[in-house]
């Protein structure tokens, strides 16, 4: 099995036949060494609103039936230039939270083991904080991108301190986020009250607002974003509440005036070059997701990571393309 395994070839088997994993790639126990690996965390035990992120992953994987093997925007074929394999779903406890965490670490860290490189598909924010520590185990303390609406830098909700609105602050408290490196970017919408945002500065949190995306662009959020990461490691979370409603409706806690999923594919693809060692995609609520919105934009998300973390492979390696020239400077 030593051999490279790529996607079914959809000009001989139809994109709705076939293998369900992602992009419709091979299993995890079907290639000998995955230098990237997409897992599920179907878990939503930390949610405050909206259930249903449970079967997010499976839907995700679905609408990424319609994804092809070449990305034009980063000019790559991610499941060419690297091993990319599915290993399904970490199946962790949904009546104890404390013990899926540990459970969740766990999985992260045997995934990530010989340098493989790990992006998860959820399931509730919960899921970033284990996942974090995972990272932090074989990185150290590491630069933090986070999407989102919200902040999820609360201290508790009814005495609980592990939900999916609190996993950043549990990461600050334990050191293993660098506080010289951390960004939310998309936040918007009512908050308990100027506190939250005071508690969340002392944190070390930037806040890049979908307001500010609006009224900067999405080339000079990316400058400001890359000045702060730097060469640190960096991990992603995107909760896909980060997208307004009418690009993200499939969601627990929806919040008004969020980017859209242009902009969204656009900052990513801006980091091509980064240190990125890991990423999320989470909050994906199918029951609330009409016409596949929210599994679609999430599966190319996905597919963006996996093509940075493809790239930032080879480039380890020595043997990456080029860069794409500036489209700034080139298209008119």
């Amino acid at each position: 099995m030593s051999h490279h395994v790529g996607p079914v070839d959809s000009s001989k088997i139809p994109r709705y036949a076939g293998r369900d994993g992602f992009a419709r790639l091979p299993r995890r126990d079907q290639v000998e060494h995955a230098d990237i690996v997409v897992a599920g965390i179907p878990f939503d035990s930390g949610v405050s609103y909206r259930s249903g992120a449970r079967f997010g992953p499976n839907h995700i994987r679905e609408a990424s039936r319609l994804l092809r093997p070449y990305n034009p925007a980063l000019d790559v074929s991610p499941f060419e230039l690297t091993q990319v394999a599915d290993a399904g779903d970490i199946a962790v406890n949904p009546f104890d939270i404390n013990d899926a965490i540990e459970s969740i670490q766990a999985a992260a860290f045997d995934l990530t083991a010989d340098g493989t490189r790990l992006v998860t598909l959820g399931g509730d924010h919960t899921i970033s904080l284990p996942l974090l520590r995972a990272a932090a185990e074989r990185h150290g303390p590491v630069a933090l991108l986070h999407f989102d609406a919200h902040l999820d830098t609360w201290d508790t909700y009814f005495g609980a301190e592990y939900t999916h609105g609190t996993p950043f602050r549990r990461a600050f408290e334990e050191g293993i986020i660098d506080t010289e490196a951390l960004s939310h970017v998309g936040t918007r919408g009512p908050l308990y009250g100027k506190r939250d945002l005071e508690d969340d500065r002392r944190f070390g949190f930037g806040i890049v607002t979908s307001a500010d995306v609006y009224r900067q662009g999405v080339d000079e959020v990316v400058d400001r974003l890359r000045d702060r990461i730097g060469d640190r490691p960096l991990y992603i979370s995107i909760d896909v509440d980060v997208m307004d409603p009418a690009h993200a409706p499939g969601t627990g806690t929806p919040e008004a005036g969020g980017i859209t999923s242009r902009e969204l594919l656009e900052i990513l693809r801006g980091f091509r070059g980064l240190n990125l060692i890991g990423a999320d995609v989470v909050e994906v609520a199918p029951a609330y997701d009409h016409a596949e919105i929210t599994g679609v934009a999430a599966s190319h998300l996905a597919y963006d990571l996996v093509s940075l973390l493809a790239l930032q492979h080879e480039a380890a390696a020595g043997t990456a393309p080029a860069p794409l020239p500036d489209e700034r400077d080139t298209h008119v």
